[in-house]
């Protein structure tokens, strides 16, 4: 086994007790959803609810119990064919656009699935309790679930908005909005110099964010919050989306391919903007971080108001220097799953929750860097091409997916995600 591997997280203490509650979180998530809500696929980049359900699942079943159980006997074998997302190594899988069109299995049989898999992984965890590999392993599949907790959310989303009936996934609360901001950003100096980026192997953390390296930083100023939803507007307001010399080439081609007007589920009515959320249809808070935008329309933004994107190694930095809590602010566990305004222009605020934070940096390896071995090796390393990086977390962001080191990355006109931007300028 890849030692590194091992290193993930090495502490295997109540490994039981977390599985549980990784495991029943998204079963929570999921429970309002009827078989039909967790079947259909809005497009080809989001997944059903119930395939999220089962892959996550199938995850264990492959990489632990098929591989280190030998008289385990699978749920069904022919799962491992349809929940099977993109590792080469464990065989042939279904067309991810096709997902979609598997209505079978049901959504009651693919919870027994995942009681059935549960209960042979409590039977694996007792006989190989203190197994510091066996641990790793299974931290892993745990952070992994969480991911697909975040997708789950943001799918049913993309899923839900093409519903004209527009249904709430929670309980549709009316949105307490107020006024645009009008204290302005405020700036926070990151001075030049050496810096170390990386996670230092205190804790989890997934094999793209090491090893940690030495990069330099020149004199550069950070935005203390996010974007908002008014400032925005005063971008399309101002021909934003009309004036190609704010685009790169890409973007305004997807600009007109796509007749993007304003950010992703965002409509106009009656002269004001609203927009579909997890909690239905509810009109814009101007002072809340804009988010479902992608990056072509971040970089585009920063351009028209005359600052940039920051590198991820300068917003890593910044993030550390600011010693912002990031088990606080408005993730998942706050129940909102909507961004929420915030904080004064003292510090850096919002680093951690409302929007994942578009980058200026294409999402590559760091110095030195080499997958894991083995299959599981093909979990980041594979997609460093064509992708750019995202910082911080989101308002559906898991506890223990916010930290300085993280590394989202999506394509960048991807836009179904609770992505926005802060702006940097240099000093």
């Amino acid at each position: 086994m890849d030692h590194r591997l091992a290193n993930l997280h090495p502490q295997a203490a109540q490994l039981d007790v977390r599985y549980d509650a990784v495991r029943r979180q998204t079963e929570a998530l999921a429970a309002g959803l009827s078989d039909a809500d967790a079947t259909v696929q809005s497009m080809a980049d989001a997944s059903p609810a119930k395939w999220h359900l089962a892959h996550t699942t199938w995850f264990f079943e492959t990489f632990l119990l098929a591989a280190q159980v030998p008289d385990y006997r699978p749920f069904d074998a022919r799962y491992g064919f349809l929940f099977n997302s993109y590792y080469e190594g464990a065989g042939e899988r279904h067309a991810r656009p096709k997902r979609g069109l598997i209505t079978r299995p049901r959504l009651d049989e693919v919870r027994a699935y995942r009681t059935h898999v549960d209960g042979a992984m409590a039977d694996l965890m007792a006989r190989r309790r203190g197994d510091e590999a066996l641990a790793a392993l299974v931290v892993l599949g745990l952070h992994h679930e969480q991911q697909h907790q975040e997708l789950l959310l943001t799918d049913i989303l993309h899923l839900f908005a093409q519903n004209p009936l527009r249904p709430a996934f929670r309980a549709p609360e009316p949105l307490a909005v107020g006024p645009a901001r009008e204290d302005g950003l405020g700036w926070t100096a990151l001075p030049a110099g050496v810096a170390e980026i990386g996670q230092d192997g205190s804790g989890f953390c997934f094999d793209n964010e090491m090893p940690r390296h030495e990069t330099l930083i020149r004199d550069v100023r950070m935005a203390n919050r996010a974007v908002t939803n008014g400032e925005w507007i005063a971008f399309i307001e101002d021909g934003g989306y009309e004036t190609p010399g704010l685009w790169l080439s890409d973007g305004l081609a997807a600009v007109r391919e796509q007749d993007w007007q304003a950010p992703l589920y965002w409509e106009l009515c009656e002269g004001e903007w609203w927009a579909m959320t997890l909690r239905g249809f509810q009109p814009v808070d101007l002072a809340a971080p804009v988010c479902h935008v992608s990056y072509f329309e971040a970089e585009a933004f920063a351009r028209w108001a005359g600052k940039r994107l920051p590198t991820e190694a300068e917003w890593e930095v910044a993030a550390c220097a600011s010693g912002a809590d990031a088990d606080g602010g408005n993730q998942l566990a706050s129940g909102r799953l909507r961004p929420a305004p915030q904080g004064a222009s003292a510090g850096l605020a919002g680093l951690y929750g409302d929007v994942w934070e578009w980058t200026a940096s294409a999402y590559l390896p760091y110095p030195g860097y080499a997958p894991l071995e083995g299959t599981v090796g093909e979990y980041n390393g594979k997609f460093m091409s064509g992708q750019m990086v995202l910082k911080g977390g989101s308002c559906v962001t898991p506890a223990g997916h916010v930290r300085a080191s993280y590394r989202n990355f999506f394509q960048p006109d991807k836009r179904w995600q609770f992505s926005g931007l802060r702006l940097a300028e240099d000093a």
